[in-house]
Parts: structure tokens; sequence; C-alpha cells
């Protein structure tokens, strides 16, 4: 039985700078996205796009979600195979193509997960988890374009 899970959030745009957007470039980018309990997300589009570059931005969150659902789901599955994880960095990076017209889309997310794990986890075990990770993350199955994996696997006191 599928169990449904429920968000929801608010978005306001707050560039109107006194004539709505009456031409396009009369008008900021500018938003906030919040939700009840948690802390404002100051968003715009990219600065490509006539976007504020001290906002995140719809493109930047799409991989941070990706990176974030990775991170989550990593850990857990790396809990169950007996891997102990003490240290995980990334530094995701996507690519997103425009056509000429204005639309686009992304074409790939590359994750590099910079893993540490305990001496007597097993660092094959630690890699193999990642592989498995796309099978689990709600974000990644959701999505219609590559997820790769670059990963960096340290054990305490050396390196895998």
């Amino acid at each position: 039985m599928t169990r449904d899970h429920h968000y929801a959030i608010e978005l306001a745009w707050t560039g109107n700078d006194g004539d709505g957007n009456r031409s396009y470039r009369g008008y900021r980018r500018d938003h906030v996205l919040s939700a009840p309990g948690l802390p404002d997300i100051p968003g715009s589009s990219d600065p490509s796009f006539r976007g504020d570059p001290a906002r995140w931005n719809p493109e930047q969150l799409l991989v941070a979600s990706i990176a974030q659902c990775h991170l989550l789901w990593y850990l857990h599955l790396a809990s169950t195979a007996g891997v102990v994880v003490t240290a995980y960095e990334d530094a995701p990076t996507g690519t997103m193509g425009e056509e000429p017209g204005g639309a686009g889309a992304f074409s790939e997310v590359t994750l590099r997960p910079r893993v540490t794990i305990s001496a007597e986890s097993d660092p094959e075990a630690a890699a193999a988890v990642h592989e498995r990770v796309g099978d689990f993350c709600f974000i990644a199955r959701s999505v219609n374009f590559p997820i790769r994996h670059e990963p960096v696997i340290l054990v305490e006191g050396g390196q895998a």
C-alpha cells in the first residue's frame, strides 16, 4: 500500500518595485519561500536571467535537493550495510541547457561525495552503497536526467 506524503510551502514574490511586471526589465525576480516553523529561503532567478546573485535560485535548489536526498539515503543504507560514516561532504554540480527560445532543461547532475568511514568499515561496501541510493532517493527517482556519482571514500587513519 502506498503512503502519500504532502508538502506545503508558501511562496511570495517580493520584487514588485511599484509597476508590477509591466516591463521585462522593470521588476526584480526576488521571492521568499517559507513554511511554518522554518527559516525563510530568499530566492531569485539565476543572475543570467536578471536574478539577484545573493539569493538562492531554483536551479541551485534542485541540485541541493538531489544532494540532500542522496546524503540522507546514503547514511541510512550505509548504516544497514554496517558501514559507519563519520563525515560526509559533497560538492555537487548540475548542467542545464537553455534553448534559443528561452526554455531549458537539466541534462545531468554530478554528486561528488567525500565520505569518511570508521577504520573497521569496508571501503568497497561504502562505495557500493552510492549506487543503491538512486533506487530509494525520492528526488532522484522523480527527475528525468542522469545523476552521476564520483565518490571518494576515506578511512579514518588512512585513505581508501
